[in-house]
């Protein structure tokens, strides 16, 4: 008998002490503090989509939040008509190993194509200095012939970049978050991965090697089609561009636009079709009794003003006075002055058929490419011409019965009917787009601050570094993580060094 109680009382003490050892496990758990009442986020671009996803995640059902788009829901994810078929103006092509773009189609239920083929050329003002062909180790031997293995050694430059970047999807499904640009890069890969920021490029690749034959014709060109500029980007985006001449790329069926509409719908988010003017620190008095610091939120729809009170706001949308013209008002400190100049790029899409005597003396029929990039020294009008296809295309354009394709062509300038008409023998329709579209880059880069104020977020300061679709769903899930644990006190999950080795050991 004694036996039998001393078995039955054994467990009974191990049960206590581990009921005990929980408690102490989950303290933070326990002391989670109430939720947010309301959550602002300023632009309905991937940015601010992909941060009402995230915060809706991790601050549950009972939040509201509002999202303030004063254009279309998508931002610089956006399409251009052409007789009655949509292509995309901005943002067009996914990288495969973009995660988060990936698990929102995913989630979403949305459909992709792959980005479109097509033989690439590159014009140097005067000749074509190199043309793809259909057989892939023709290319291989061009590319030896003309530059040695310098296309190869790039290509595992901008995997071991890559591979550095793909650690930030390891820490944000642990829910860790960074404070600052600088402290998130420096947790991928160190002094020297955060050094990518204070590099041109062209410095970057030189140090490296590579030959001016090969930086002038092949890398020049990426960055003008991708970024309007040159080699003096920082090396950082200059990887993020050069991944894009990956394969394996991708688009969404139906416009990459869609991905923006889909999570503001999934997030149960009220979108509010107004332009922001004012932000404000306010001290309010909440339904539990206590004075409650809070941000009034000032906007205009029409020419009525309204405005609402937020315990959270998100800023995703470029704090330039172009772009937003938001005025921070009574800060204590105050919100730091935006001066990021954002790089001028006009898209045209024309219809017709491409004069392809300006790249080369062979016949229109004999011509085959149907993407032409432009080096520095080409004193051509354009950054770069394509033939593209509509958003509802699952495959590259059939071969046209009358020579005629929509092309879209980049350029710093838009584009004059005489500059039209030197590109094409005829054409039956062109729109143009102008966008202030990415930043202008000038290393040393100095990334904004993530934190603005105590509640207060700013997503875009990312594009310092980097723009593109996953960079901006980066951030967006990076400020919803900072802002829930910053919410809650979690100071633990926020900027914590030595991240890689600590999740490269746990089981």
């Amino acid at each position: 008998m004694e036996a039998m109680g001393r078995a039955v009382a054994e467990p009974v003490w191990l049960l206590g002490l581990w009921l005990l050892l929980c408690s102490c496990g989950c303290h933070d758990g326990a002391e989670l503090r109430a939720p947010p009442d309301k959550i602002a986020i300023i632009g309905a671009g991937i940015g601010g989509t992909s941060a009402a996803y995230y915060l809706r995640q991790k601050f549950g059902k009972d939040v509201k939040i509002d999202l303030f788009e004063r254009e279309e829901v998508g931002g610089r994810l956006a399409t251009m008509m052409v007789q009655g078929q949509e292509y995309e103006a901005g943002g067009s092509v996914i990288h495969p190993l973009n995660l988060h773009m990936k698990r929102f189609v995913k989630d979403l239920g949305l459909s992709t194509v792959q980005a479109s083929g097509g033989l690439l050329g590159i014009y140097n003002g005067e000749a074509l200095v190199f043309e793809e062909s259909n057989w892939f180790i023709i290319n291989v031997i061009k590319l030896v012939w003309r530059y040695g293995f310098q296309s190869l050694r790039m290509h595992m430059w901008v995997e071991d970049v890559l591979d550095k970047f793909m650690r930030i999807y390891r820490y944000q499904s642990h829910d860790y978050a960074f404070s600052s640009v600088e402290k998130l890069l420096h947790a991928l890969g160190g002094d020297d991965f955060l050094g990518l920021l204070n590099r041109t490029l062209l410095e970057t690749l030189q140090k490296a090697g590579f030959s001016e034959k090969f930086l002038n014709e092949m890398i020049a060109p990426v960055m003008r089609v991708n970024y309007g500029q040159s080699t003096d980007i920082n090396a950082f985006v200059g990887a993020v561009s050069l991944s894009c001449s990956d394969s394996g790329l991708w688009a969404v069926e139906g416009g990459n636009k869609l991905v923006c509409s889909g999570l503001l719908q999934a997030s149960k988010s009220n979108l509010i079709s107004g332009s922001v003017m004012y932000i404000e620190e306010k001290t309010k008095t909440k339904h539990t009794g206590n004075p409650t610091k809070m941000y009034e939120v000032v906007y205009q729809i029409g020419t009525e003003t309204h405005s609402d009170f937020y315990d959270i706001v998100l800023v995703a949308t470029p704090l330039n006075r172009k772009m937003s013209n938001i005025t921070f008002l009574n800060f204590d400190p105050p919100i730091e002055e935006f001066h990021q100049y954002y790089q001028h790029i006009v898209t045209t899409l024309v219809k017709g058929e491409l004069n392809t005597s300006i790249f080369s003396s062979r016949p229109i029929d004999k011509f085959g490419l149907s993407t032409v990039l432009t080096t520095d020294n080409s004193d051509l009008f354009i950054n770069s011409i394509g033939i593209v296809s509509s958003v509802r295309e699952k495959e590259y354009p059939e071969p046209s019965t009358d020579g005629t394709y929509v092309w879209k062509i980049f350029s710093q300038e838009t584009l004059t009917k005489a500059q039209i008409l030197k590109l094409f023998l005829s054409y039956d329709y062109a729109v143009k787009k102008p966008w202030l579209a990415y930043p202008h880059y000038k290393p040393p880069e100095k990334c904004p601050s993530i934190i603005l104020h105590d509640r207060l977020y700013y997503l875009s300061g990312i594009e310092c570094a980097a723009s593109a679709m996953e960079m901006s769903a980066i951030a967006a899930h990076n400020a919803a993580l900072l802002a829930y644990h910053r919410w809650n006190g979690h100071t633990d999950m926020i900027d914590q060094d030595g991240l890689y080795e600590k999740l490269k050991t746990e089981l």
